[in-house]
């Protein structure tokens, strides 16, 4: 090998999206909808002027959005970071843009090394529908007791088997996983759920809130939670929440990479709130 072969290097960067716009995180080999990986490849590729594959945190669902979304991709392009950013966003289509973008070592994956995932879920609990933001806040009408919900979530704090808020097409190779925190908080007629977990089984926040919103009108009792959980049964549980209210918000990696601009963030519609209150 010459010395002038170009070295690969390994990039990390952060996501920004609108999942409405998409038909969710995974590209599709026999199907034609938008995808938000297919998106970012074929700009990174069209920016690095050969073919780029990119590793993501967690993978989302249709409608599902994500603040703090991490890719990791290699490249023996030679680009400044500066050039990647503003190169990438000018191919991305609307609803996806890179929010920061910088070179990390080799050993780095933006999956394998996660220690943690964060995910926030926004209810607008109204009479009346929004019409602005409809596709970013699950709309629910009926009055919800946040404090109720809070109580009922704590049952899942710690390391559970999730069956019962796992969907039938999920891939995962176990279905036990460690939440460390879960908190239901409410701001006028917002209502915010926050989950932080090592890993999420497929659909499972939007069980979660399908068992809590029961619970938060009053049919279902606080215990309810916990009785779900240890049914470890799917039918068990209550409805699958849209995926309009759902934030991929933040990833937790080892110390090596505190660079990366991940810590748990928005949605912009209630960041201001969230910093007045920590």
């Amino acid at each position: 090998m010459s010395d002038d072969t170009p070295q690969v290097q390994r990039y990390a960067a952060v996501v920004e999206y609108n999942g409405a716009c998409f038909h969710g995180w995974q590209k599709q080999k026999h199907h034609n909808e938008p995808t938000i990986q297919a998106a970012l490849e074929a700009a990174l590729s069209k920016v690095a002027n050969h073919t780029v594959e990119v590793a993501c945190a967690g993978r989302t669902d249709a409608g599902v959005h994500a603040t703090r979304q991490v890719i990791s991709f290699d490249t023996h392009a030679v680009r400044s970071d500066y050039g990647w950013l503003m190169g990438v966003n000018t191919n991305l289509p609307d609803g996806v843009a890179l929010q920061w973008v910088g070179q990390t070592d080799s050993g780095f994956h933006a999956r394998y090394k996660a220690r943690a995932r964060r995910y926030r879920y926004l209810i607008n609990n109204s009479p009346a529908k929004q019409a602005l933001q409809h596709d970013q806040l699950t709309w629910w009408r009926y009055p919800l007791d946040a404090e109720k919900m809070h109580q009922a979530a704590q049952a899942l704090v710690g390391e559970h088997d999730f069956s019962a808020f796992r969907a039938k097409d999920c891939q995962a190779k176990t279905p036990v996983k460690t939440m460390h925190h879960i908190q239901v908080r409410r701001w006028g007629n917002i209502i915010m759920l926050e989950l932080e977990a090592s890993a999420f089984l497929y659909h499972m926040v939007r069980n979660i809130v399908g068992v809590l919103l029961p619970i938060g009108e009053g049919s279902q009792p606080v215990s309810w939670m916990a009785d779900v959980l240890a049914t470890r049964d799917r039918k068990q549980a209550g409805i699958t929440a849209p995926g309009q209210g759902l934030y991929f918000v933040g990833v937790d990696y080892p110390q090596e990479y505190s660079l990366i601009p991940c810590q748990p963030y928005g949605p912009v519609l209630l960041e201001p709130v969230l910093q007045q209150s920590l």
